[in-house]
């Protein structure tokens, strides 16, 4: 299993136009070969920003990869940089593979 989770430090004050762009968005990932979950995260705030974590779960990382590379994966980012003002800097990506048996 792979996961995928970009890190976004979100303005202050700018949780609920955030949160309401994630909840409202199209993320093509629905049918997509290998795609297992999507969560988004709500940490602590910070200095100036709130933390969120975007966490998707894939069957490996060949799958996510085959994804970044499809139409669906830029339809569902085809907007992204009209919402810069909602963060500080662009996000954090990590990719992660699961350590079974652990």
């Amino acid at each position: 299993m792979y996961i995928a989770m970009n890190r976004f430090k979100v303005t202050n004050g700018a949780e609920q136009a955030f949160e309401t762009l994630w909840a409202t968005r199209d993320s093509h990932l629905d049918g997509t070969p290998g795609f297992l979950e999507f969560k988004m995260l709500r940490g602590a705030a910070g200095e100036g920003y709130t933390l969120y974590i975007s966490q998707s779960r894939w069957r490996d990382e060949a799958s996510f990869h085959d994804w970044m590379k499809s139409d669906s994966f830029r339809k569902a980012h085809k907007d992204a940089g009209d919402h810069r003002h909602l963060y500080l800097g662009p996000p954090n990506f990590e990719g992660l593979q699961v350590v079974e048996g652990i």
